[in-house]
């Protein structure tokens, strides 16, 4: 073995960052605080110290062949989308198959990781852990931050004036688990995402009366998609992505408010974001609207103040007699752990590079996994960082200056304001991103080549939904099975729909959906043509 490598928590970016540094050579020892591997999937009855915490009912919301290990396909007749035990059963047997346990060491807490005295010269961290009551500290040559973004709630009672004199319950969405508690209660759920909305409709069933208070409004999609398949396996794609990145933004601006308005009209349910055409991430919930047409949930603005027993929204409306509050406003970035100025190197805002290198440490022998969020799935993500990380600690790969990464997130900062507005400088786009960092370890799919050799695999590649496999194709990782597993991941996701079989399966038409997609802009230049 080489270089020893810490790697903080075994959820899905340890697991990954583990099998990564094995690819490369290199000795990984993974420190996990819990008795078992998922990281935020392994469900709690109660919220723990330090460890990400889900609620019971919790459901993916990306489909299965969008997120799985790149070379480890979910068996097909698993459900399209999960719910949280199932998830955490892949994530078992992945570990269990690629011989990952071994490496962890469970029930042992970090307390502290700082620059060895050397560093300048070694790069050498300092990790201090704890198991059992007793600390022990090693020398490791690299690390890895796997521990994940929604462990800290943000809970901003400061913002609510009143909320002091408020005399029924108030809680974070972190602490919530079920809806027997609220049976019977008027309960209002302030923040609009998918926690948010997810525990309001859940809640609506039980409860005589929910309202959420929403600042900005958001876009609410189904899981169902267009012909009733996954919506992340025809939304996310190399045409889509294209199209929307090289024509003029106000024609695809358009096109994304017009798609987001196509299973209901935003204006009319209260829900239309303040600025439509941000790419912040939608809301995924398939019964929202139905509970909203039914009167069980309403929508309402930000809350102005608060008195004993009611709500004043911005609009001058009160919500009277609350029993309980539930705030679904999201988690801090913290690594306690961590010197805080490594990550938020700038402003207090997280500056890293390509949203994992810290880019002003002397030494390029740390990095962040799975802190990036984008409109794709956690895990393929996490997979690619970490091979592109530990090819950096293996020195088979190599960063640019200091000061080329400072201007590339300058750049970039500045175009994710332009898409994602203020609150998501976190954000990215998922298919720009993965192609990046594929180049850089020199895995990105060659599109063109792929057409010239292999035809009927270009046209899935390039048409069909931008699945992990893609990025196991080619280059150092390949995977021999990736070819097949792009061919039939259409199989997969019907299977497990199919169980009254009519009819021969369906599955999307590549050329139908470009005509279609092309028929607008084509529509446009008629018109320009005619009248100029």
């Amino acid at each position: 073995m080489g270089k020893r490598v810490a790697i903080v928590g075994a959820g899905v970016s340890g697991l990954a960052s583990i099998r990564c540094c094995l690819e490369e050579g290199l000795e990984p020892i993974c420190f996990e605080r819990s008795n078992d591997v998922g990281g935020l999937w392994k469900f709690s009855d109660r919220a723990e110290e330090g460890r990400a915490s889900i609620y019971r009912s919790v459901f993916t919301n990306s489909s299965k062949e969008m997120m799985c290990f790149p070379d480890f396909p979910y068996p097909d007749d698993y459900p399209n989308y999960m719910h949280h035990s199932k998830l955490q059963e892949y994530i078992r047997i992945f570990a269990q198959k690629k011989n990952l346990l071994r490496y962890i060491q469970f029930e042992t807490l970090v307390s502290s990781i700082k620059k060895c005295p050397s560093f300048l010269v070694t790069g050498q961290w300092e990790v201090v852990s704890e198991k059992d009551g007793k600390q022990e500290s090693a020398i490791f040559d690299a690390v890895m931050i796997c521990s994940g973004h929604h462990v800290y709630p943000n809970l901003p009672t400061d913002s609510f004036p009143g909320l002091h004199q408020f005399q029924g319950q108030y809680l974070h969405s972190r602490d919530y688990k079920d809806p027997e508690a609220f049976r019977g209660k008027r309960v209002l759920v302030i923040g609009l995402g998918n926690s948010g909305s997810d525990i309001a409709v859940e809640l609506s069933r039980l409860a005589t009366q929910v309202i959420i208070s929403s600042r900005s409004g958001s876009w609410v999609m189904s899981r169902v998609w267009n012909d009733g398949y996954p919506w992340d396996m025809v939304y996310v794609t190399r045409f889509a992505s294209f199209l929307q990145n090289t024509l003029p933004s106000f024609v695809s601006d358009w096109l994304y408010v017009k798609k987001m308005n196509t299973w209901f009209k935003h204006e009319n349910y209260g829900l239309m974001p303040l600025n439509g055409p941000l790419r912040k991430e939608p809301v995924f919930n398939d019964e929202l609207p139905s509970r909203i047409l039914c009167g069980t949930v309403s929508i309402k603005p930000s809350v102005k103040e608060f008195t004993e027993t009611s709500a004043v929204f911005e609009d001058g409306t009160m919500f009277e007699a609350i029993d309980s509050i539930i705030f679904a406003t999201g988690y801090d970035y913290a690594y306690p752990f961590l010197d805080d100025s490594i990550i938020k190197s700038r402003n207090s805002e997280v500056t890293l590079f390509k949203g994992i290198f810290p880019p002003l440490i002397e030494k390029p022998t740390l990095a962040v996994i799975g802190l990036v969020q984008s409109l794709g799935a956690a895990i393929p993500t996490a997979d690619l960082q970490a091979r592109w990380a530990a090819k950096v600690f293996a020195n088979s790969c190599t960063l640019p200056t200091t000061s080329e990464m400072m201007d590339d997130i300058d750049e970039k900062m500045g175009k994710k304001l332009k898409w994602f507005g203020q609150s998501q400088t976190l954000q990215t786009d998922y298919i720009t991103y993965m192609d990046e960092l594929s180049s850089f370890i020199g895995a990105k799919p060659n599109i063109p080549w792929l057409f010239l050799t292999d035809p009927q695999l270009a046209l899935e590649v390039f048409f069909g939904p931008c699945s992990p496999y893609q990025f196991r194709l080619m280059g150092p990782g390949k995977w021999d099975g990736a070819r097949n597993a792009i061919l039939t991941q259409w199989d997969r996701t019907v299977k497990p729909t199919r169980t009254r079989a009519v009819s021969e399966a369906q599955r999307p038409q590549h050329f139908y959906t470009l005509l279609k997609m092309l028929s607008f802009p084509v529509l446009l230049l008629v018109i320009w043509l005619t009248f100029y």
